[in-house]
């Protein structure tokens, strides 16, 4: 398992490296206090599938899926409150569809149909 660090030598990452050097397969990130920021999978050194981040005091940030480096699929993302921010789908990194917006007591706040 490799290990990337931050300058003052707190590992600030960890995963595996394909031969050429890029990141390649399951990779977790961390914020300099040691919690989890980021998880994922890399393929050919672009993010691929699910990842999720989360924020440095605990809890979600957001959640969603690459393919081939550029969003795909369901995305969401939360308030520091727990309550959801909004929720919705891209198509090759490009937001489509229906997508809900929530401010930080969960109540819905508008709604936008990307095309």
């Amino acid at each position: 398992m490799a290990q990337e660090h931050f300058k003052d030598g707190t590992v600030s990452g960890e995963g595996e490296y394909a031969e050429g050097g890029e990141r390649e397969g399951p990779w977790v990130f961390y914020f300099k206090n040691g919690r989890v920021k980021a998880r994922g999978v890399y393929k050919a050194g672009r993010l691929d599938g699910e990842w999720i981040w989360y924020r440095e005091g605990g809890g979600l940030l957001q959640q969603g899926a690459f393919e081939e480096g550029e969003q795909e699929g369901l995305w969401r993302r939360w308030h520091d409150t727990g309550e959801m921010m909004d929720v919705g789908s891209y198509r090759r990194g490009k937001k489509t569809g229906e997508w809900i917006g929530y401010d930080k007591s969960g109540e819905e706040i508008k709604r936008r149909t990307h095309r």
